[in-house]
């Protein structure tokens, strides 16, 4: 009988040493697990850290790099007043565009029109400029979080914003860099002058006015 007793005892005692083995080895998984998380969350020693915008090579695209100023001493983002922009909507969702193009008009930009794209189903939002506006849309584009830069044809110095599907919110307004704030080219761009087989551009009223 005692040695019933004894045996019992043993296996209690038994089962408690695995029962606490287990715990304890789950807790310090569950320790690790909770640092991984820490640093990937805060981006510690670079783990998830989301790519810089300018080096994306601009999702494929070639891009034009900033026309330096007259002197040639500085390149630098532009008065959002001298901006002039058509947002248009390359999604199936309504009122898109008219929501994004007031928000833009709110931060000074010179809101010429707001409409639709010729085509829908538009995945990546891009902005679309040609040669006379090469500033004029890297000035649009400190706006966008996520945005391809697309020189075409056009002779004058609209630039339009066509919404894709991927678009959740502009940059906060305080993370834009001011008027004035040097330009940071996206890596790999050309002069613009170099850049050939441009697309057509999308059929505006040209306005070659200066400014």
């Amino acid at each position: 009988m005692a040695q019933n007793y004894d045996e019992r005892i043993a296996r209690k005692e038994f089962m408690y040493q695995k029962t606490k083995s287990v715990m304890f080895t789950v807790g310090i998984v569950l320790i690790v697990a909770t640092f991984i998380s820490f640093l990937v969350q805060f981006h510690i020693f670079g783990l998830n850290a989301p790519k810089a915008k300018n080096d994306n090579q601009n999702y494929g695209f070639i891009a034009p790099c900033p026309v330096r100023s007259k002197n040639g001493d500085k390149i630098s983002y532009l008065d959002s007043r001298i901006v002039r922009i058509r947002v248009l909507n390359g999604t199936k969702f309504r009122g898109f565009a008219s929501a994004v193009g007031e928000a833009l008009r709110l931060r000074g930009f010179n809101l010429i029109e707001i409409g639709n794209n010729n085509t829908q189903g538009v995945k990546r939002t891009t902005i679309y400029f040609g040669k006379k506006a090469v500033n004029d849309a890297y000035t649009l584009s400190s706006n966008f979080n996520n945005v391809i830069l697309r020189m075409d044809d056009r002779e004058d110095d609209l630039v339009d914003v066509v919404l894709g599907s991927d678009f959740r919110n502009l940059r906060p307004k305080a993370d834009v860099p001011p008027a004035g704030a040097e330009i940071v080219p996206i890596s790999n761009c050309k002069d613009a002058d170099s850049i050939t087989n441009l697309p057509k551009a999308a059929k505006h009223k040209v306005d070659n006015k200066d400014r």
